[in-house]
């Protein structure tokens, strides 16, 4: 069959060049990257933050240090451990079970922590805990401003590391244990707050005043769970108060004195705060969820402005309220009973402002890093080692 082609149609193709009649070719359009779902996002979040834990595990253990490394402490006359003083009730093996129960709490408290995370995402209490645990890196400052002197024996991170190097002595892995010690007493706290409620009208003052309440509530909780944690750690040998003011402290003078007034007290500063900014209205918003509802970057990521909320919050506490408290003690000389004698030969005698020479403790003695401006000298004082003071060595 053939096809005859109309006078229009052999009009048109007689004018077409055979670069014309040939098949046009469609552009090329770059494919689509696919994108990520959101359980694909979440699962290399994890991975991603996983790593970098494992990372940062494998080069903390790789560095970690025991006993006086550094010259900055180092008391090179001494070998070995010895101990002046005896620890609670005579036994020896207080630091290795201290420490073992502090990998055993991490890692209960993180494994908790992942499980009810998976249940109960993001939840102002998880992010309380990782708040409390974060702060942690302000606590060579913290052990500075206090005269808190940790023992060397502990498993530490390396002393000439700059934050590091402002403790006393060294700073411990113990410490990683922050969430226990600051978040637990706003349980007990809101518990009795709300027993207290039920059983009193609405018109009274623990309904009217919820967060007054509560705070009350948290600072004579966190004062008892302070001085009863802290007098007993301080016996076990892990750490002592070097230096402390006479009144309001406890046992003054001997190797385990505490400033119990003093340190159960501030510390608090940093308890309340806490335990306010997780209680929750009628609403069923913390005090953190509805602080960071006033910063409108933080509308459309409420979690995470309520966790920047609590971590801005605790940390100017612990740096403002507790730190600043103690350095202007510090700062002030009122600190003056030593801790008789020092409880850590090996390391070099910590007497910043000259106090253990006074009282007759032999050295070598350490400054610290930090003995100019920050405690309102210029270097340790030049004081002669009495001979008959209270911390002499007998003949």
């Amino acid at each position: 069959m053939v096809t005859r082609l109309t006078p229009e149609a052999r009009a048109g193709t007689e004018g077409t060049t055979a670069a014309e009649a040939a098949p046009r070719s469609t552009p090329m359009t770059p494919a689509r990257t696919a994108r990520l779902t959101k359980g694909e996002r979440h699962a290399l979040f994890v991975g991603l933050v996983v790593s970098g834990v494992l990372l940062a595990v494998v080069y903390v253990a790789h560095d970690a240090r025991r006993g006086a490394v550094v010259a900055r402490i180092k008391n090179t006359a001494v070998q070995g451990a010895p101990r002046p003083v005896t620890p609670l009730f005579g036994w020896t093996h207080w630091l290795g079970l201290e420490q073992v129960g502090t990998i055993v709490m991490l890692v209960t408290f993180l494994t908790a922590g992942v499980v009810l995370w998976r249940r109960y995402p993001r939840h102002p209490i998880l992010l309380m805990a990782i708040a409390c645990t974060a702060i942690v890196w302000e606590d060579p400052i913290m052990n500075w401003a206090p005269y808190a002197v940790y023992n060397p024996q502990l498993w530490h991170w390396p002393e000439n590391w700059p934050l590091v190097s402002v403790s006393p002595t060294v700073e411990p892995f113990v410490v990683l244990g922050y969430v226990a010690f600051y978040l637990a007493p706003f349980f007990a706290g809101i518990w009795m707050l709300r027993r207290i409620q039920r059983r009193r009208p609405l018109g009274s003052f623990a309904w009217r005043h919820p967060l007054v309440s509560l705070a009350v509530l948290i600072f004579f909780v966190g004062f008892v769970y302070d001085a009863a944690q802290e007098i007993i750690l301080v016996r076990t040998g892990m750490y002592t108060y070097s230096q402390v003011i006479p009144f309001g402290s406890v046992f003054t003078g001997k190797q385990y004195q505490f400033p119990l007034l003093w340190e159960s007290t501030l510390v608090t500063t940093v308890m309340i705060p806490a335990g306010v900014l997780l209680y929750r209205d009628d609403t069923g918003r913390t005090v953190a969820e509805k602080l960071a509802l006033r910063v409108r970057g933080f509308r459309t990521r409420p979690a995470l402005g309520a966790f920047l909320v609590m971590f801005g919050i605790l940390s100017a506490c612990y740096l403002v309220l507790y730190g600043g408290s103690f350095a202007v003690i510090r700062a002030s000389g009122a600190a003056t009973s030593v801790a008789c004698p020092f409880p850590y030969p090996e390391a070099k005698v910590y007497d910043p402002q000259g106090d253990y020479a006074k009282a007759g403790q032999p050295g070598p003695y350490s400054a610290g890093i930090m003995d100019g401006w920050e405690t309102g000298q210029s270097g340790r004082p030049d004081v002669a080692t009495s001979s008959s003071g209270r911390c002499s060595p007998t003949p």
